[in-house]
């Protein structure tokens, strides 16, 4: 117990000792036994009363053991299941299940993993994808504090993601792969990558490369062919041999019809290959009929223009021509023009423009002649200060106009704009708004404006070649940003009269890739509308079959997950439940399994990973080997701990049964001798 309570309490009893006699002993005319009596249950209540209101506490230690963690992760995907070692996993995983000596030694944690990792053992091997590097990342975080030794049963093989050899180099925990798959090489020819653009245009004619590969010692001679449905298109012999086991093959198809194409390349497998799934892969072009064309006018130089165009030309369906306004003949040929910093000289361009109705995307900065444009157009205008300020930018998750995504603005450098008021005296939508240092403003940064058809956007800030390249310092790669970019563009350069519920999908989907549809659904205000019901009715064209499938809120959009859908044509229609709005469209799915390529164990990587993390592989019948080199590890070891708590010495509820039946033996004790 502590000091302090001890001396609490002892005052509590001098006090209570002091009240009772003070009670009955001082003020008592007659000092009789009785009275001592009646003293001493008042001593005992005061003094309970005063230890309640006190608490007394003391320390308590408990002491426990603390076994060693044992992580087995289990590979879910179904290369497993190709390999034929879905029951030799299910076995060894049931095995170090019932190990008793096992259980003894560690607490013993399972999961499995596929694209990600899941805290369950239940295991189907149907997963498309395997990423063992997320995985790995996963029981790092979990296990970060922990002794925990992981058990790896996989068969090497990732799909995606980072390389898990190298990634294992930071894993905290000691990594036991358990190989499962065949280590023999066999003889194997198989298509290794194909790749062609996902777009083309009409008339014109599309690259196709092919890697192919071969696995053996003998020289081979077979043929690489591609067909559209039963037609032969192209086709090749090829030869290899073990020093010359891969071919690069290059050609070109003619894009003769617009749609969506579909392919089929073959590599023709040789006797006795055991693996013939790899040897075929379909892939597919989406011809179109017409490019976007863009024109954007500039009468200065500054690096907006060169991000501006890789953004907008980051997709092959659009280009971009930059020209002075004194250049400026033509523009009927464009569907879109954009104006960069306008001055007085764009005067004859904004007449050309109200002539022909085009839409536009003005882009103002700090040499930006307010004068001229708040003259020239009427829809928004300038506070002219003649000075400037950096504008930080802020997402507007209300913007309902088109679908948009926060690709991290917060996190944006700022824009160099004009300071001062900006009025905007049209229709609009607010896609970005701007902050000035940590002060946050309602004033627009990016907003979109609709006018009797034609269609506006406004960029109030120069600057955003700094955006792009944040967009790569965070992600390595510009998608995020040029996606952005992209939407807005294509939104202005479309003359579609905006409707209530749009979707948003692709002409086709591989495979192994997420399929996923977005649907957006406004008010009569054309106002993003969070409280509909939508249903997607999703119909396998081949096979007659349809199902329906709720559509989930998601950030500003409604969204339905497809990837379980198996390869086919499929026509789908989203329904607004109490809505007479509907909107169809169709896609197609083709037929690739990345796990169903893969021929061997990766057992180079996973023995890395074993002398990166010291640790060890084993292969799938050393599972006795593998547990008793657990249990005779003397790295884990459990460990004996102690946990200190502070204890109330007398719980309060005994404490306030006491003292109500002291007051209760005091009051009737009193009665009964007529003192009350």
């Amino acid at each position: 117990m502590q000091t302090q309570n001890i001396g609490l309490i002892i005052i509590a009893g001098i006090i209570a000792l002091v009240i009772a006699l003070f009670q009955y002993m001082y003020k008592a005319k007659n000092r009789t036994k009785r009275n001592l009596f009646f003293a001493f249950l008042r001593f005992l209540s005061v003094f309970a009363l005063l230890v309640l209101l006190i608490n007394p506490t003391f320390r308590k230690n408990t002491y426990y053991t603390e076994k060693p963690t044992l992580v087995v992760s289990v590979d879910n995907s179904s290369s497993i299941k190709h390999l034929n070692q879905d029951q030799q996993v299910s076995q060894f995983v049931n095995q170090i299940q019932t190990n008793k000596e096992l259980k003894e030694r560690f607490d013993i944690k399972y999961y499995s993993f596929s694209d990600d990792l899941k805290d369950t053992i239940s295991l189907s091997f149907n997963q498309k994808q395997t990423n063992i590097s997320k995985a790995l990342d996963n029981l790092d975080q979990i296990y970060k504090n922990s002794n925990a030794p992981t058990i790896l049963v996989t068969d090497g093989n990732q799909t995606y993601g980072r390389d898990y050899q190298f990634r294992s180099n930071a894993y905290k925990q000691q990594i036991y792969p358990v190989i499962a798959g065949d280590t023999i090489k066999v003889t194997d020819t198989k298509i290794q990558q194909l790749n062609v653009n996902r777009y083309a245009y009409l008339k014109n004619k599309f690259p196709v490369e092919v890697i192919l590969t071969y696995s053996g010692t003998e020289n081979i001679n077979t043929r690489f062919e591609v067909k559209s449905g039963r037609n032969m298109i192209y086709s090749q012999p090829v030869s290899f041999s073990k020093e010359n086991n891969s071919k690069v093959i290059n050609f070109t198809l003619a894009a003769s019809n617009a749609g969506v194409l579909q392919y089929n390349a073959t590599l023709i497998p040789v006797d006795n290959e055991k693996n013939k799934v790899n040897n075929s892969k379909d892939f597919a072009v989406e011809v179109i009929d017409q490019k976007t064309n863009i024109l954007l006018i500039s009468d200065m130089t500054h690096p907006d223009l060169g991000t501006i165009k890789k953004s907008v030309e980051s997709n092959e369906r659009r280009s971009l021509t930059i020209i002075k306004p004194s250049e400026v003949k033509d523009i009927d040929e464009y569907q879109l023009i954009i104006l960069y910093q306008p001055n007085a000289r764009f005067r004859g361009v904004y007449e050309k423009i109200e002539n022909v109705r085009k839409n536009r995307f003005t882009i103002t900065g700090a040499k930006t002649d307010w004068a001229f444009l708040n003259k020239i157009q009427n829809k928004y205008r300038q506070e002219i200060t003649r000075q400037t300020e950096y504008y930080l930018p802020r997402f507007n998750a209300n913007y309902g106009t088109f679908l948009a995504e926060n690709i991290g603005f917060e996190g944006y450098p700022p824009l160099i704009g004009t300071f001062g008021e900006i009025n905007v005296d049209f229709s609009h939508d607010v896609l970005l708004e701007r902050n000035v240092g940590n002060i946050t403003t309602n004033e627009p940064m990016l907003v979109t404006i609709e006018d009797n058809g034609l269609r506006e956007a406004v960029l109030l800030g120069e600057g955003i070649w700094r955006w792009r390249a944040q967009n790569y310092l965070d992600n390595k790669n510009f998608e995020s940003f040029d996606d952005f970019f992209g939407k807005l563009i294509q939104y202005l350069a479309s003359n579609k009269r905006k409707s209530r519920l749009n979707t948003i999908s692709e002409s086709f989907y591989y495979g192994n890739a997420s399929i996923k549809i977005k649907a957006e659904y406004f008010t009569k205000n054309y106002e993003f509308d969070r409280r509909g019901s939508l249903n997607i009715v999703v119909k396998n064209k081949d096979r007659e079959t349809s199902q329906t499938i709720p559509m989930l809120l998601k950030n500003n959009s409604y969204e339905a997950d497809l990837s379980s859908l198996s390869s086919g044509n499929y026509d789908y229609t989203v329904i607004v439940t109490g809505e007479n709005i509907s909107r169809s469209g169709s896609f197609s799915i083709l037929d690739y399994d990345v796990e169903q390529q893969l021929l061997n164990a990766d057992v180079t990587k996973l023995r890395q990973v074993a002398t990166n993390t010291e640790g060890k592989a084993y292969f799938m019948d050393q599972n006795s080997v593998l547990i008793r080199d657990l249990i005779e590890d003397q790295r884990y070891q459990a460990i004996q701990k102690s946990k200190e708590n502070i204890v109330s010495l007398i719980d309060w509820k005994y404490l306030l049964a006491i003292i109500i039946f002291l007051l209760a033996v005091e009051w009737f004790m009193r009665k009964y001798n007529g003192l009350i």
